[in-house]
């Protein structure tokens, strides 16, 4: 168990406040500004992605849009944050990988279905349901596959739902960082004119302060043991 899931939240808020006088007064107001649009109603899934500037490109629309989490398979390909693409994205999103386990993908999406959310495959098929038809008051899990092919037999079994994204060329498909950026805009932008309660719980949105707060200081691991000692916070 982590320092931060031993304190209550009134603890947490404290915690907060006192890193947050360590940061600029911009930096606190652009935290607190931003934290208000940040959502776990919807998450992406990229499975398997081998060309990292697509992966990092994910990130940094999915920080863009308000989404505060990633999932990342890496079952054969080990993804590498490119800095030049993701821009410091991934400090300020919670990038959850899967690499350790035989069948990784599975480990993931049964994670997510035990959180609440809806598997989201997406798939070229004339069966499936169009972008704009899908249902945002349920929780969100959006999965893709990898540049190549697709995604895995595992994923598509897994899958909800089916989703399509509607396509006038003569290509088949998009790049995969565009169908992500695509989807995630579509939706986060519906989710926000709906009567969906999509915003962060308090305890969400303050583990998330304190992370941010932590990216942006000096030392934050001896930095917390002096203040959780000074406000009498024992671990």
């Amino acid at each position: 168990m982590n320092t931060l899931e031993q304190l209550t939240t009134s603890q947490k808020h404290i915690y907060y406040a006192e890193l947050a006088k360590l940061c600029t007064e911009n930096r606190t107001n652009l935290f607190a500004k931003v934290i208000e649009q940040r959502t776990k109603q919807m998450t992406i899934v990229i499975e398997n992605i081998y060309q990292s500037h697509n992966a990092s490109a994910v990130l940094r629309t999915a920080d863009c849009v308000g989404l505060q989490d990633v999932y990342v398979i890496e079952n054969d390909n080990k993804y590498e944050v490119n800095p030049d693409v993701a821009l410091g994205s991934s400090k300020w999103i919670d990038l959850h990988r899967y690499n350790k386990e035989a069948n990784n993908t599975k480990q993931c999406l049964d994670k997510l279905k035990a959180d609440g959310y809806k598997i989201v495959a997406t798939l070229p098929s004339e069966k499936n349901v169009w972008l704009d038809d899908i249902d945002i008051h349920d929780k969100l899990a959006v999965v893709f596959g990898n540049e190549l092919k697709g995604l895995s037999d595992i994923a598509i079994e897994e899958a909800d739902i089916y989703m399509k994204i509607p396509m006038y060329g003569f290509t088949e498909s998009f790049n995969i960082s565009v169908s992500a950026a695509i989807t995630m805009y579509q939706l986060t932008d519906r989710l926000r004119k709906s009567d969906v309660k999509w915003q962060m719980t308090e305890d969400e949105k303050i583990n998330t302060l304190i992370k941010w707060a932590k990216q942006t200081i000096k030392y934050p691991d001896k930095v917390e043991q002096e203040i959780l000692a000074r406000i009498g916070i024992t671990q």
